[in-house]
């Protein structure tokens, strides 16, 4: 029985990570299909790829075509054409042919690494509406707070229950509460813009839909209200080695670093001779002659210096490469320290929470005449700053966690 109870609270809390999802990978997947950068470079990419195959290709037959005649007797005539290949060594375009491949393999990372910094770009810009979204609900309770806290003291002040001085502290807090209202809602909005931007200005359809017709894109109705659960990792030795092993755009480095290494190998094979064959039909003798054209050229000058220019592009991406996985091994690890202490401060925030006196008694206490209006929005202003505190830790931790499994984008 309570193996059963183990496992139906493990599935209802894969369902309630996924349910939290739903909304994200809704908008992160429009945005992969609808962004305008991505599709840009998806043509580059692929541009890149055909010239890389280029490079390979045979060069352009030649074709020749030779008429004389004698100085003497203009009637003497003698005419010759020759129809010639010329190609490298056979072992120089398997080189180049593996090497290419190793290419479309960096090429193919690079545009993976892209794509991976768009969604990151784009999971912030969700995580940063959720946490909008919380701060809208926590300013709107706030100020349905100070509204009646206003209406009751202007009854009191017409019945001379209260003074002036408390009234007018009662409206300047409703006009700052209403006021950030505004400038949070204002941000809500322009997050949301930045969003359909990043969706090739395609509207974003919802990801939770509301019964009562079309939903329009708000926070509710992409279904960006609730953060995603993402615990810390108990082993993050582990974890780092797997995202290292999974980044694109280190294993793009690792195909540049193959690459390179079969560019030396075709630099080597430069060396040997180029070959030209082809056909030649000579009538100098009355009478049509047919023949086979051989020709070798050696590269004796124009090969000199490359073997080394290749050897030397290979340690370069060799130390960018190593670089490379040094500063995002550093970058994950600080990512991760990052994340443990916003983690304990957010626990230390939600103990407080939980042991301190609720909003709604400091109100009954005030209405009440047991604590003076002093003490009343020190209270209040101490609590509404710790919850917006948490709410910002609480988005900077889901950021921190999200560039850090930024591969599983």
């Amino acid at each position: 029985m309570k193996q059963l109870f183990i496992f139906t609270a493990t599935i209802l809390a894969c369902m309630g990570m996924r349910a939290q999802e739903t909304g994200i990978n809704s908008v992160l997947r429009q945005i992969e299909a609808n962004n305008k950068e991505l599709q840009a470079n998806a043509q580059l990419i692929s541009s890149q790829k055909l010239e890389s195959r280029t490079e390979n290709n045979l060069p352009d037959p030649t074709l020749s075509y030779a008429h004389l005649w004698d100085s003497k007797n203009s009637d003497e005539t003698v005419g010759e054409m020759v129809v010639s290949q010329s190609f490298d060594f056979p072992t120089l375009y398997i080189t180049r042919g593996k090497m290419n491949r190793l290419k479309t393999g960096a090429l193919d990372a690079q545009a993976a690494t892209m794509r991976q910094q768009i969604l990151l770009q784009a999971k912030e810009v969700c995580l940063d509406i959720i946490m909008l979204q919380h701060q809208q609900e926590l300013l709107d309770a706030r100020l349905k707070n100070a509204e009646e806290l206003a209406a009751m003291y202007a009854k009191r002040l017409a019945t001379g229950d209260a003074n002036a001085l408390e009234t007018n502290k009662i409206n300047l807090e409703l006009l700052n509460v209403r006021t950030e209202s505004r400038m949070n809602s204002t941000a809500l909005n322009n997050k949301i813009k930045e969003l359909l931007v990043l969706n090739g200005n395609q509207p974003l359809t919802p990801g939770r839909p509301f019964p009562d017709g079309p939903a329009v894109p708000t926070a509710k109705a992409l279904g960006l209200t609730d953060y995603p659960l993402v615990p810390l990792p108990t082993d993050f030795h582990r974890v780092c080695s797997e995202l290292l092993a999974a980044d694109p755009s280190l294993q793009s480095f690792d195909s540049e670093s193959a690459a390179a290494r079969k560019f030396i190998s075709a630099s080597k094979q430069g060396w040997l001779p180029k070959l030209e064959l082809g056909y030649r039909r000579n009538t100098e003798s009355g009478h049509p002659l047919n023949g086979v054209v051989v020709g070798f050229s050696f590269p004796l000058f124009s090969n000199k210096g490359k073997v080394k220019i290749a050897k030397a592009q290979a340690m370069n991406i060799d130390f960018q490469k190593d670089n490379a996985r040094v500063k995002a091994s550093s970058e994950l690890w600080q990512l991760y320290e990052e994340a443990r202490n916003l983690d304990a401060s957010m626990q230390e925030y939600k103990r407080t929470f939980q042991e301190q006196q609720d909003l709604t008694l400091l109100k009954q206490a005030l209405v009440g005449g047991q604590i003076s209006m002093i003490e009343y929005f020190v209270e209040v202003s101490v609590v509404y700053q710790s919850k917006t505190n948490l709410l910002q830790l609480e988005n900077q931790y889901q950021k921190a966690m999200a560039r850090i499994y930024k591969n599983e984008l």
